[in-house]
């Protein structure tokens, strides 16, 4: 059992440099922890080399020399205490530079010119679905603790997987993300289709969805039909059904399905990731269409997070509304699917919604 008043150890971990990960999986009470407190997090640089390894990942969406996949290998499985922890560890310290934060009006005139230079090969048939993210820079109150941070998050966003990780190699990251990638164990195995976005109404899920919601659902799902079909398999589905995430709603179906070698999660993983929920389709062009323009390095954002044991539980999640904390900014992170219907205010204040996820925490602190 985890206590809930264990955050200042967390904020300890984190200013030490340390290697670990505290998560919560959806509708379960157990918070998880893990970490490598000997060597260094192993570094991979193709998503198959995740096969037959075990560990919490943390990959990027897009896979470089300088973003690499990194795979915490724990040997610590507790909290640690200041009895049995070095806590007099030298702390970093971080130099007090000024940092330039733009304005909404500067945030929403850029993201207006990605809009129009995204919905271009749209309307031109060229490509059936993109998706746009930005980020957003806040200043951090220098009291700001990420331990609480979490714990209030995973109070909060009980139907989403809340984690708080650090390794030296990625920096800290927060999320509360909806959305599995692969979860399973044994001949038990799911993924979901979640794509298409509303407000809540009153703190109720909608009633009824417009034809681009549903169409943009669509096309996530015969995606990952057509994926699991290559591995010859035919999944079970359940749905599409509205679904709570964090501040919004979406559509989702989801995917049971049984794996005939689950040592070679690599594969599967490489198979399905990114999916059209935060790249687009055709798959490959609209993955390099997102790198070539659209302006800025998404980082681990839209990559894929946690646990990993290809002889156990595994649990992997899109890395959806997440924030990287820095020093003195935390850079909050979203994204919408554009069709060629997709009308610029509608999906500017999709982001906006979808960044309420982690703004809520981080300004209620």
């Amino acid at each position: 059992m985890i206590p809930r008043d264990s955050y200042e150890i967390i904020d300890t971990l984190i200013k030490q440099g340390r290697s670990f990960a505290i998560w919560r999986i959806p509708g379960e009470d157990r918070l998880h922890f893990r970490m490598q407190s000997a060597g260094s997090p192993c570094l991979l640089y193709d998503i198959k080399d995740l096969n037959e390894r075990s560990g919490f990942v943390i990959a990027p969406f897009q896979v470089t020399a300088e973003r690499p996949i990194v795979l915490i290998q724990p040997d610590c499985f507790e909290i640690p205490s200041e009895s049995d922890w070095d806590f007099s560890r030298e702390k970093n310290e971080f130099p007090s530079n000024e940092i330039e934060i733009p304005s909404e009006s500067e945030e929403k005139e850029r993201y207006a010119y990605h809009f129009s230079l995204f919905t271009n090969p749209l309307l031109k048939g060229s490509q059936d679905k993109l998706v746009l993210s930005r980020s957003k820079t806040i200043r951090k109150d220098p009291s700001f603790s990420p331990g609480k941070a979490f714990f209030a998050a995973e109070e909060r966003y009980i139907r989403s997987y809340v984690y708080l990780c650090h390794t030296p190699e990625t920096g800290t990251w927060m999320g509360g993300t909806p959305e599995i990638l692969l979860s399973g164990e044994k001949g038990d195995w799911q993924t979901v289709a979640l794509a298409g976005t509303q407000s809540l109404r009153d703190g109720k899920l909608p009633k009824s969805w417009d034809h681009k919601n549903w169409r943009e659902q669509q096309l996530v799902a015969s995606y990952i039909r057509r994926q699991l079909s290559t591995l010859g398999i035919t999944p079970e589905e359940k749905g599409p059904y509205s679904a709570r995430a964090g501040e919004v709603s979406h559509l989702k179906s989801d995917f049971f399905f049984s794996l005939p070698n689950p040592e070679k999660l690599g594969d599967v993983l490489q198979l399905l990731h990114p999916t059209p929920a935060v790249c687009g389709l055709p798959k490959e062009e609209a993955y390099h269409f997102i790198i070539e323009n659209e302006g800025y390095d998404r980082s681990y954002y839209s990559g894929f997070i946690g646990w990993l044991d290809p002889k156990g539980k595994t649990d992997l999640y899109v890395n959806l509304r997440c924030m990287n904390i820095l020093p003195q900014t935390f850079t909050l992170y979203a994204g919408g699917g554009l069709l060629a219907a997709s009308q610029l205010e509608d999906e500017w204040q999709e982001t906006e919604d979808k960044l309420d996820t982690m703004r809520r925490i981080v300004g209620n602190l």
